[in-house]
């Protein structure tokens, strides 16, 4: 099976470090100071787990790395649209595009780009970043997760979903396949919505976020906005979702940060209208308030460009 990595980033970097570590077959799309540090020095992973891969395949130009099996879509949301019309050189005619991006509407919105029938919808159940260039710093599995989670397809693609998955597992990934995608999908966008939107919001980490009785309302109630949503979307999340979830918060790691206060820190552009700005909208699709997420959507908002001013603003 031979995979693509459309993303290099922390979720991509880490997936597909750890496949071709263990000698599957990977090539990466990267751009930027990222892609040449691929080039020259090899893909080096730290933190809860340690190793390099090196040569490393990688290229900004997909027509140059050629067909491939599988696609994983790691790309930020913002770019989605933008990365997805640079697939079709990759694409052999059983190829399929597996997302893992936070969002909910991604099989969607690449879809329109390559055909829906093509993508099938995952998640990633673990914080990783980009260190600096070359360099992915992974923090660790979420407790009780899996690291991978994809929804199960239909024929050619169902196939490749099971080889995807047992490929992970050969390489010390967990995964697994879901029944049904969309609540997977959704529980994990209840968490990222709101624990984005707050730390983001209130720049400040989880431990401090869980300590604060305000700042912990703030989180909860985001929470339930974002499940109240995707209830009346027609997705069967439980009630118990908002009390997971909390415990989720509670065994978090009391410094870490989500993506979107580390790229709001660093001046980058913001995830925010897949995110927070979803839920907000999805509300008014739905006639759900949304009255907190709303509110933590519109203070980010002038932030949701980034600060192109910033060295530390270009994309890696």
């Amino acid at each position: 099976m031979r995979i693509a990595i459309m993303g290099a980033g922390g979720v991509g970097g880490f997936l597909g470090g750890k496949l071709a570590f263990g000698g599957r077959d990977v090539v990466f799309v990267a751009r930027g100071n990222h892609l040449e540090a691929l080039r020259t020095q090899g893909l080096r992973v730290v933190g809860a787990e340690e190793f390099t891969v090196s040569p490393v395949t990688v290229s900004d130009q997909t027509q140059a790395l050629g067909q491939v099996d599988l696609v994983l879509f790691c790309v930020k949301l913002y770019d989605t649209e933008t990365a997805a019309a640079q697939l079709e050189p990759m694409l052999a005619d059983h190829t399929i595009v597996v997302t893992l991006q936070n969002g909910v509407e991604s099989q969607q919105r690449i879809g329109s780009v390559i055909g829906e029938e093509r993508v099938l919808s995952g998640v990633a159940y673990f914080p990783a970043s980009i260190n600096m260039p070359g360099e992915i710093v992974f923090k660790g599995p979420i407790a009780g997760k899996p690291l991978v989670e994809v929804g199960e397809g239909q024929g050619d693609s169902g196939r490749l979903a099971e080889q995807l998955i047992e490929e992970f597992q050969k390489a010390g990934v967990t995964a697994a396949l879901s029944e049904n995608a969309n609540l997977m999908l959704w529980e994990k966008f209840c968490w990222i919505a709101g624990v984005s939107g707050v730390t983001a919001a209130t720049r400040q980490p989880i431990g401090i976020v869980r300590a604060d009785p305000d700042m912990r309302s703030l989180f909860v109630d985001c929470v339930r906005e974002c499940a109240a949503v995707g209830r009346a979307a027609g997705v069967p999340l439980d009630l118990a979702l908002e009390e997971r979830l909390m415990g989720l918060l509670e065994t978090n790691p009391a410094e870490g940060k989500s993506s979107l206060l580390v790229d709001l820190e660093r001046g980058r552009v913001l995830e925010l209208d897949g995110l927070s700005g979803a839920v907000h909208r999805l509300g008014q699709k739905y006639q759900v308030p949304t009255p907190v997420t709303s509110a933590v959507y519109a203070a980010l908002k002038p932030f949701r460009l980034g600060d192109t001013t910033r060295p530390s603003a270009k994309r890696l």
